[in-house]
């Protein structure tokens, strides 16, 4: 299977009981004694496993593999903890719309002309998101060939150090009895389930509104087993090439702060490589490594390694439209609580606050600048922003997502520098069934609006069109307006669409890597993150993202045990097994 095995039972019967019973080393966060700098690091390091990127996957890849293996983290980002932005609810907007050098935000504008961002930050999306958690569906889960026994298990292991239970005050409970009203039923309380109907969901904030990431679940590492490098930016992975053989990965080159290149080899031909920089990071890392379309590698001038057409396609994001709600009276400030999973493909969700309402339709004026090829429309609408800014604004919004989406688009490299965005195209709504989702979703938002159980939190004589007016000529975006925005949902759609910053594919199952994460064509190298996934999982995909970071290392480590077992009982004495001593291996 070309992962690293235990050779003796008395590690597996330790590796089970560990994976199984919940036992590990671990110590409190934020005092890691294992997170370093990349300036410290040795020229030359040999690990059993690399990992390129601390992100949401990441993490719990390399808390489980610790257990039994040496392992590198590489981080291009530094550490969520100590910073107030990403530590307080409040701070949300504060922290996406930070492009300071060392924001642990990096923002970034699709070819669509939709504002996104990315993480650069050890526990990467779940240091930026608005924190909702909530599973994938059943469907998903047998759909894509897991275990559905071993996936539960890792959601609970997952669940234990950053999941809570949201406090659902005034503004959230009127969301959640105005989508009742609506239709969105039935009502399943509290669940991390994905259910049809209206749902409270988890939450990665506590009872004191502060952020947990999936950095927490380094909690569960075995310090002695596990290093974490911070801003150690990955520049390629490294092959060997032996005669018709595959390519070998075999180490890679990375960069600290302050320019100076370090190497990372794999220790032995039994150790891994494993990509888990993210949907924009993973495929751009591996054309920049040259593996990737042939022609556009070599217009870059990057040696081709290996031909692979697929990587960077498939690329997608779920549109999310929104409107703008403002209050008679104050809310608290919240983010996602609540959703509405339709059986028409649309999950309605809300966020509340004088900050929420405010920062959700404003970009800094060098962003819009930037991009915009129309100026002065891009300041009068900075203008008007400002003033909306500096007024008193009581409300939230109510957005919708679609399910999927069906339409993708494409990734390709802007410059061979690994820290500047490639371009990216999603394809907003290409695809007819990802539109009417959308208008479908956005009539459910108005009926969420005109309910009984919402009517104190909206003033009776602004009418819902004024609300769309207001979204059309707010800036968030960089598409141009139509006449008909105001007038068809259709147009207001495609018009007025956002990022809910759930992109994904790029390295897709079956087309750039083998149903084992195994990248297709070489040996020594895997992808494990979301830009492996078909569609965004569930609502929200950050537990998935986790989930699956766990559960491919249990889950193999799991397959191994049962047939090593089957060959060990026929031909071997229990107790001489229990005798052999020999290093630990996992993977």
């Amino acid at each position: 299977m070309g992962l690293r095995w235990w050779r003796n039972f008395g590690a597996i019967l330790a590796g089970v009981l560990l994976f199984f019973h919940g036992f590990c080393y671990s110590e409190k966060a934020p005092n890691y004694s294992f997170l370093q700098d990349a300036k410290q690091a040795p020229p030359n390091l040999y690990y059993d496993y690399i990992i390129i990127g601390g992100g949401t996957s990441g993490c719990a890849l390399a808390a489980t593999l610790s257990q039994n293996a040496t392992v590198l983290v590489l981080e291009r980002g530094g550490s969520p903890y100590g910073n107030p932005k990403i530590r307080n609810l409040d701070s949300f907007f504060a922290n996406i719309l930070d492009n300071s050098p060392l924001s642990p935000s990096q923002s970034f504008i699709s070819e669509d002309g939709v504002f996104n961002t990315r993480a650069r930050v050890l526990g990467g999306g779940s240091a930026l998101n608005a924190g909702f958690y909530s599973r994938a569906s059943a469907g998903e889960v047998k759909s894509s060939g897991w275990d559905e026994r071993l996936v539960k298990e890792s959601y609970e292991w997952v669940e234990k150090k950053v999941v809570f239970k949201p406090p659902m005050l005034q503004w959230q409970s009127a969301v959640r009895d105005g989508l009742l009203e609506a239709g969105v039923l039935p009502y399943n309380g509290f669940s991390y389930e994905h259910l049809y109907g209206t749902k409270v969901g988890g939450t990665i904030f506590d009872h004191q509104d502060h952020r947990h990431t999936a950095a927490d679940l380094l909690e569960y590492a075995n310090p002695k087993n596990i290093v974490v490098l911070l801003h150690a930016t990955v520049e390629k992975i490294e092959f060997r090439l032996h005669g018709e053989s595959k390519p070998i990965a075999s180490g890679v080159i990375f960069r600290d702060e302050v320019g100076v290149r370090h190497n990372a080899y794999r220790r032995d031909s039994k150790s891994e490589i494993i990509l888990s920089a993210g949907a924009i990071g993973s495929p751009q890392l591996l054309m920049l490594s040259g593996i990737g379309p042939e022609s556009h590698l070599k217009a870059h001038g990057i040696p081709v390694i290996l031909e692979q057409p697929m990587v960077g396609q498939g690329m997608a994001d779920n549109p999310m439209n929104a409107l703008p709600i403002p209050s008679p009276r104050p809310v608290e400030n919240s983010l996602i609580q609540v959703v509405g999973i339709t059986t028409f493909g649309s999950y309605i969700e809300a966020a509340s606050g004088s900050d929420i309402i405010r920062s959700w339709f404003h970009r800094p004026p060098e962003q819009l600048s930037n991009a915009s090829t129309n100026p002065k429309g891009t300041e009068k609408a900075h203008k008007a922003m400002n003033t909306m800014m500096k007024a008193t604004v009581r409300g939230g919004i109510i957005l919708e997502k679609i399910k999927g989406p069906i339409s993708t688009g494409h990734l390709k490299l802007r410059t061979t520098n690994p820290e500047d965005n490639p371009y990216v195209t999603f394809n907003y709504f290409e695809e007819p069934e990802d539109l009417q989702r959308c208008v479908e979703g956005m009539r459910t938002i108005i009926k969420v609006i005109n309910s009984k159980a919402f009517s104190k939190f909206r003033f009776p004589h602004i009418r819902v069109q004024l609300l769309i007016d207001m979204m059309v000529y707010s800036p968030v975006n960089l598409r141009p307006r139509h006449v008909g925005a105001s007038i068809f949902l259709e147009q207001f759609c495609i018009d007025t669409v956002m990022t809910i910053w759930h992109y994904h594919g790029g390295c897709h199952v079956g087309r750039v890597v083998e149903p084992d994460y195994k990248v297709i064509g070489v040996d020594g190298l895997r992808i494990i993150d979301g830009s492996t996934f078909n569609h965004s999982p569930g609502t929200n995909p950050q537990a998935t993202v986790m989930m699956l970071g766990r559960y491919l290392v249990v889950y193999h480590n799991q397959i191994f045990v049962f047939f090593f077992s089957i060959i060990t009982d026929f031909f071997f004495p229990f107790n001489f097994l229990m005798q052999v001593h020999g290093r630990e291996d996992s993977w």
